[in-house]
């Protein structure tokens, strides 16, 4: 079969794109035990394995990446974030920066109840997460001093709590996708009926199941749908009834890969989550980042600049909504705010502990 010149030319423009996408560093992956991990409860793991993923070498100056809920440090290695930030002479450079990127507790390779413990393993929340993040960091690598935290969604909450609980141990914080504020609204309602739908499917048995929850894709379907990928984006792929189901058939298709326990956990870790009553004690310089189709940190609540008026050093930048992006999941894609990045490391003053 012969190929066009076109279609071969396109081929190799997409392999090129690809090469570059992934001109950084090859990643390293690593495990350590924090001892004797104590959880907010009050419960303690004598050994709570932490899995992170490294790129470039210690020597460079050291960023903190933060992924959602549900993800882990394999999850902030696409082409359309590392590979708009990662690469030679883009804003984190990983031949200059040395980036970490932990795994939650509760996902990834990091301790979570599927290894064993199912609904015995100790309930936690974002502050045990960062805590534990902090330890990995400072311990577990000895970083002292972080030159950035940013982080995504779930991420982007971690990033405002490290700025409150570790005002000195960082000089520039980019929380994204989220903002500092309780955990309420249409955001909490959402993730409590997508918990509960899954909770009630018999298939569940109080978490003692022999096979994941029959209701755990339609709870994951509606949540996704309702809460990530942006109005104008949707109106653009599905203007018609046919194109619409085509979709919500695609995703009901696809395997769920989760864990029902781990899944649970890692959704409900955000219930008391509330950053906005010490947001005066963040010392570093801070560049919020958020979408204006945001579903879950809508702008026209107003929240998110009353908040931003509480912090010293910190400014925010709303990506406009267009067909181009994708609502709440639109800071997965560097492309938007790669250069918001570069500035801010540009700027933010370097401070030691």
């Amino acid at each position: 079969m012969k190929t066009s010149c076109a279609a071969l030319s396109a081929i190799l423009l997409s392999i090129s794109a690809a090469a570059m996408a992934a001109d950084y560093p090859a990643p390293k992956q690593g495990d350590w035990i924090a001892r004797d991990f104590k959880f907010h409860t009050g419960e303690v793991m004598p050994e709570l394995r932490l899995h992170y993923t490294t790129v470039g070498e210690p020597s460079g100056q050291p960023v903190l990446v933060l992924h959602g809920t549900g993800g882990s440090g394999a999850s902030m290695l696409t082409p359309s974030f590392a590979g708009e930030l990662f690469g030679a002479g883009q804003s984190l450079d990983a031949t200059k920066y040395y980036i970490i990127i932990p795994d939650g507790i509760g996902h990834g390779k990091s301790s979570k109840p599927s290894d064993g413990m199912k609904t015995g393993f100790p309930k936690y929340d974002y502050d045990d997460m960062v805590a534990a993040q902090y330890r990995l960091v400072t311990e577990g690598l000895g970083v002292k001093h972080l030159r950035l935290v940013i982080g995504n969604s779930m991420g982007g909450m971690h990033t405002w709590l490290w700025g409150e609980k570790y005002p000195r141990a960082m000089d520039a914080l980019i929380p994204m996708a989220s903002q500092p504020t309780e955990m309420a609204s249409r955001n909490w309602m959402l993730r409590r009926i997508m918990l509960d739908t899954i909770r009630n499917d018999p298939d569940y048995n109080g978490g003692n199941y022999s096979s994941q929850p029959r209701m755990m894709k339609y709870a994951v379907t509606a949540y996704g749908i309702a809460s990530i990928g942006g109005t104008l984006a949707y109106q653009s792929q599905a203007p018609t009834a046919a194109k619409a189901d085509k979709i919500v058939d695609e995703r009901l298709a696809a395997p769920i890969t989760a864990d029902a326990n781990d899944f649970v956990y890692q959704w409900e870790s955000s219930h008391d989550y509330n950053a906005g009553e010490k947001l005066e004690q963040i010392e570093a310089s801070l560049l919020l980042i958020n979408s204006a189709d945001d579903e879950r940190n809508p702008p026209e609540t107003g929240l998110t600049d009353a908040a931003m008026k509480q912090v010293k050093n910190g400014r925010l930048y709303l990506i406009p909504a267009s067909t181009e992006t994708r609502g709440h999941g639109t800071t997965g894609n560097a492309k938007f705010y790669s250069e918001q990045v570069r500035q801010l490391l540009q700027t933010a003053p370097q401070r030691t502990m």
